[in-house]
């Protein structure tokens, strides 16, 4: 069964697939949701992180959740990922990410949780600061290498984008060509070494909104060719072609998260080729704040965004898209999408 979970600000919406239709309920009313994350091994753990209410734990696809938060000193949850199995005893390792910027992991399906200290030594640490509480920072995404084990991503906002190599006992400072401000941050199963980065570096710095690497992080490239907008939000890529990527990008962070001012729009590229818009059956750009986007493994080709207009997918690889038939609660901005089961 095809199930998204789509966290809101006050509310976590899961959406359902029987047949052809969509279903949706929503859980954790009143809660204000940030993150989400789903064992790959076991889809039925999800993970939901909130700004001062803790993690939340669901084992049973949502239909109930309880507090996890043995361990876990921090209650503001800004970054939630799983790895894949094999680096904790046959099971996904779970990573929480919080404000101020520290890192958790969990090796028990999140019933219990350690700080890994060597991310707050890195000598950048000085110079993070989130631009509208520039007192604080805070860790924006995690990415285990869906293709390497061990091999860690932690994107702080705004200041670093840290690797480890062994499973965040220690980590590496930002490298000089690495974005600073990475939003969304992925690695592709079938093809090592390739890191994807959609970062704000571009609001300001044309052109430097999506970066790559080719070689797990060592080097950083910046490709802008074909974008309008700059300031780069959510980004995912087609799970049988690690060629193909979707990214969502406005003019400026305020387009991209004011309601009063949004603007903003998605992209597809396919290998070497310049970005192109794509706006088949999707909202127009006016009104519209910046996308979260997911893939479901199980699903080559399928592309899903959801924004405040609704909840989207595409199923051929992006070029065109439908809104689904779900009530949408309005006025509302995702937060984050993940997608698990089969179609």
């Amino acid at each position: 069964m095809l199930k998204l979970y789509v966290a809101l600000e006050n509310e976590l919406l899961i959406v359902t697939r029987r047949g052809s239709a969509w279903q949706s309920e929503a859980q954790l009313a009143g809660l204000p949701i940030q993150c989400l994350a789903a064992d790959p091994r076991r889809p039925a753990n999800v993970y939901c992180g909130t700004f001062g209410k803790g993690l939340w734990r669901s084992q049973d696809s949502g239909a109930s959740w309880t507090p996890a938060n043995q361990g876990l000193s921090l209650d503001q949850v800004t970054a939630l990922a799983v790895s894949r199995p094999g680096e904790a005893n046959g099971q996904g390792t779970i990573w929480a990410g919080t404000e101020p910027s520290s890192l958790f992991r969990s090796d028990d399906e999140g019933s219990t949780w350690r700080m890994q200290p060597a991310l707050l030594a890195m000598p950048s640490r000085a110079t993070w600061s989130f631009p509208p509480r520039p007192s604080t920072h805070h860790v924006r995404w995690i990415e285990p290498d869906a293709a390497v084990p061990g091999r860690l991503f932690v994107c702080i906002e705004a200041g670093a984008l840290l690797r480890s190599f062994d499973g965040g006992k220690t980590f590496e400072d930002r490298r000089p060509d690495s974005p600073r401000d990475s939003h969304t941050l992925r690695t592709h199963r079938l093809a090592p070494g390739w890191v994807y980065a959609a970062a704000g570096d571009g609001y300001g710095h044309p052109g430097r909104g999506y970066a790559y690497s080719y070689d797990g992080g060592d080097t950083w490239g910046f490709f802008g060719e074909g974008l309008r907008y700059h300031y780069l939000w959510g980004l995912a890529v087609d799970p049988g072609n690690p060629a193909l990527v979707i990214v969502s990008a406005a003019r400026s962070p305020e387009a991209a998260h004011d309601r009063a001012r949004a603007e903003s729009t998605l992209y597809r590229r396919l290998g070497n080729a310049p970005w192109q818009e794509v706006t088949a059956g999707l909202p127009d750009p006016s009104g519209t704040l910046s996308a979260v986007l997911a893939t479901n493994e199980t699903e080559p080709g399928v592309f899903y965004a959801a924004s405040n207009r609704g909840l989207y997918r595409s199923a051929d690889g992006g070029l065109s898209w439908e809104r689904l038939g779900v009530q949408w609660p309005e006025p509302n901005r995702p937060q984050a999408l993940v997608v698990t089961g089969e179609p």
